[in-house]
């Protein structure tokens, strides 16, 4: 039997307090949560849902941070979430209403995956003692909820991607790097190596 790729980092505990870049990506890479649009175009999707870049700005854990500086201009492509992408989008916001210790800096929702930027922080609970689940747990979380979702709004073949990518952020400037490459991502989309026509 082949060994399977390695995804977390051996003996890391991954339910500290930390940030953590993930990307989790729709199983064959299916394009089936909306579309990258020029501006000037209009969505193909049914019931779209009109959301350019999500980016959230929130307190993390760098002392020295800089607030980050979103493009005043208007990008020239906009990711137009359709039913299934709203799906998604709302069941990230899920995240940090469910687990009080979970906060998502940024997150952007693309044809065919997520991005974001998920800080575990037991401080954010104060007085309330709770098991603090790890990283892998909460996006498992995420896929049973949304995939579940999805399925009742009659995509019934959706499924995600098999595990998930993810990158501890350990500096300022990793987390400005991340943070603007989200933010980019709709601008570039067809240059990801992501992209997918499918």
């Amino acid at each position: 039997m082949k060994n399977r790729k390695r995804n977390r980092l051996k003996g890391y505990d991954y339910s500290r307090d930390n940030l953590y870049f993930v990307t989790i990506c729709v199983q064959h890479m299916v394009c089936c949560l909306g579309e990258v649009l020029k501006t000037a175009d209009q969505p193909s999707n049914r019931d779209p849902v009109e959301l350019d870049t999500v980016i959230i700005s929130k307190k993390h854990n760098f002392t020295d941070a800089n607030p980050i500086e979103l493009n005043a201009n208007r990008p020239h492509y906009k990711m137009v979430l359709n039913t299934y992408g709203l799906i998604v989008h709302n069941q990230f916001n899920w995240l940090e209403e469910r687990y009080p210790y979970v906060l998502v800096h940024h997150f952007v929702v693309m044809p065919n995956h997520v991005h974001a930027i998920i800080e575990i922080d037991r401080l954010r609970m104060r007085d309330v003692f709770l098991n603090i689940k790890s990283l892998s747990s909460l996006i498992g979380a995420f896929k049973t909820t949304s995939s579940k979702m999805i399925h009742n709004a009659g995509f019934l073949d959706f499924a995600w991607k098999r595990s998930f990518h993810d990158h501890i952020i350990k500096q300022q400037r990793a987390y400005d790097n991340i943070s603007n490459y989200i933010e980019s991502n709709p601008q570039k989309w067809h240059e990801d190596t992501f992209f997918s026509n499918v």
